[in-house]
């Protein structure tokens, strides 16, 4: 019954709601050493690999006409099923579920059953009303604890192996990682330096409205139950140029809502990547693109197919999928 109705949750969720130590005074460099032990160790070698490493080699080498200044050096990630595991359902809607069983919300299965009116009750119970900082604990207390209902594991063990080593190897050169997601910006947040190693001022994510007040506590920011920006397909593009300000020169997505995202990258005046985690393994993870009620991938894999963009095949591509 959740498979059913976790694209439907999905829209009506977003409408109600290890890193790398840098040396500060070396941010201003624009020369860098490329790692010399191998930077992507749970990547098989082949052509995918090398597209990746020669696109930084040169986008770091002041003697390549490849060459890109430091501050232009920026990678954005879509989150579900590129970063980590979205199926059967986004993860954010196990919340949604774990978080109203925790309060005794009447009649979950009834809300998860009769569409969005019988939902928009329950996601407002679920992630509204409440403070920001209430909401962060909220948040950490289930990542914390939390265990995905197939694999058993916490949701943070479901991350890719693969994509950590690309996050830390493009960080080791100087690239500003930045997650783009229709995820929740303040359900990523609490998590995201932790495990991505990527601080909360680089992620970009779905806004709900919230309101500045002063309670019996004193100021506070709180969560109403409206939407105030959809960061999705087309949103993704002007979230970046409103909160980023640059166009990114390598941009990673698995689906049809991150194609106007990967489209927007080959816009740089710089030369630039465009990858597709393409989900093949259905042993190690899940496989699915064009018909999946999660994370379809259909248009855009007909324009990376027609225009060489890189599609990593995860069953032929990666050595191992989650951390070991």
């Amino acid at each position: 019954m959740y498979k059913s109705i976790s694209l439907i949750l999905l829209v009506a969720l977003l409408a109600q709601c290890s890193p790398l130590n840098n040396d500060p005074n070396d941010q201003g460099s624009e020369t860098t050493n490329v790692e010399s032990h191998d930077p992507l160790p749970s990547w098989i070698e082949g052509s995918h690999r090398d597209r990746i490493i020669k696109l930084v080699e040169s986008a770091t080498d002041p003697n390549n006409p490849d060459f890109v200044p430091v501050a232009e050096r920026i990678a954005t990630f879509d989150n579900d099923g590129t970063l980590w595991s979205e199926q059967p359902m986004y993860f954010q809607l196990y919340f949604a579920i774990d978080r109203a069983r925790q309060i005794g919300y009447e009649d979950l299965d009834g809300a998860l059953a009769g569409g969005l009116e019988t939902l928009y009750p329950l996601l407002n119970a679920t992630h509204t009303g409440m403070t920001a900082p209430e909401f962060k604990t909220i948040v950490e207390a289930w990542v914390d604890t939390a265990r995905h209902p197939e694999s058993g594991k916490r949701y943070t063990e479901m991350v890719y192996q693969p994509m950590l080593e690309l996050l830390d190897y493009l960080r080791a050169n100087e690239f500003k990682t930045y997650i783009v997601s229709g995820g929740g910006l303040h359900f990523m947040r609490p998590w995201t330096e932790s495990v991505y190693g990527i601080p909360a001022e680089q992620v970009v994510g779905t806004r709900p409205e919230v309101v500045f007040e002063n309670d019996s506590t004193g100021p506070v920011i709180r969560r109403t139950g409206a939407l105030e920006f959809l960061n999705d397909k087309e949103g993704k593009v002007v979230s970046i140029y409103h909160i980023i300000g640059h166009t990114p020169i390598m941009s990673v997505g698995n689906s049809d809502g991150d194609l106007a995202m990967l489209q927007y990258s080959t816009t740089s005046p710089y030369k630039s990547l465009q990858v597709y985690i393409h989900h093949t393994d259905s042993l190690r993870e899940w496989a699915y693109d064009r018909d999946s009620h999660v994370g379809s991938l259909d248009a855009g894999l007909d324009q990376a197919t027609r225009d060489g963009w890189l599609v990593v095949d995860m069953k032929s591509n990666w050595k191992t999928i989650y951390p070991e």
